[in-house]
């Protein structure tokens, strides 16, 4: 139990600093420090800084996959109001790191896509779940009449995901929720419409 303790506050601790700081800025003493671990335990857990940041790819996507079934399978509303409540909790998310961190998935992509190819596919893995989750959202809401049934629910996800992680992108650029809010507006006034 301890064992893995220890590994989850590495991974805890490298979760926030890449977040804030990107993976290549974010060296391996600087977690040893946030976590309180000593160096030694680091290679104990992870052969390299490779393997840690995979490690820390898997651990958050699992978290934010949970969160992501909270929110978008929850049958007790309706399905766009599932969509509503997703996005509104990426405002909530930005507003309380004060525009730092963004979609740390959406940031290791932007920095790493083109670096290594074990990190763009475990990253694409989990965008493709991400993706799946809203396809499955959006297939009710045209079960229920909420939107139309003549769009492609597949594209429509790919377009989402797409364009809320560049709404997230230009909030932490802005320094602002003002570009979420923007393409959650247009996206619900213009696309999802019954």
């Amino acid at each position: 139990m301890k064992q893995t303790a220890t590994r989850d506050r590495l991974i805890e601790a490298g979760a926030e600093l890449i977040a804030q700081h990107g993976y290549n800025a974010t060296g391996i003493n600087a977690v040893l420090k946030a976590s309180g671990v000593p160096k030694g335990s680091f290679y104990h857990y992870f052969s390299s800084k490779e393997d840690f940041g995979l490690a820390v790819i898997v651990s958050f996507s699992a978290a934010y996959d949970d969160t992501l079934a909270q929110l978008l399978e929850d049958a007790s509303v309706t399905p766009l109001e599932r969509l509503r409540r997703y996005f509104a909790a990426g405002r909530a998310d930005m507003l309380t790191c004060d525009h730092v961190r963004g979609c740390l998935i959406g940031n290791l992509g932007q920095e790493l896509a083109g670096q290594s190819d074990v990190f763009r596919d475990t990253l694409d893995k989990v965008f493709q779940r991400w993706e799946h989750r809203l396809v499955t959202c959006l297939n009710d809401a045209q079960a229920v009449g909420e939107i139309a049934t003549d769009i492609d629910t597949h594209d429509l996800a790919s377009f989402i995901l797409a364009g809320w992680e560049g709404a997230i992108l230009r909030a932490k650029t802005l320094k602002s929720v003002t570009p979420m809010q923007r393409f959650e507006d247009i996206l619900f006034s213009q696309l999802l419409k019954p």
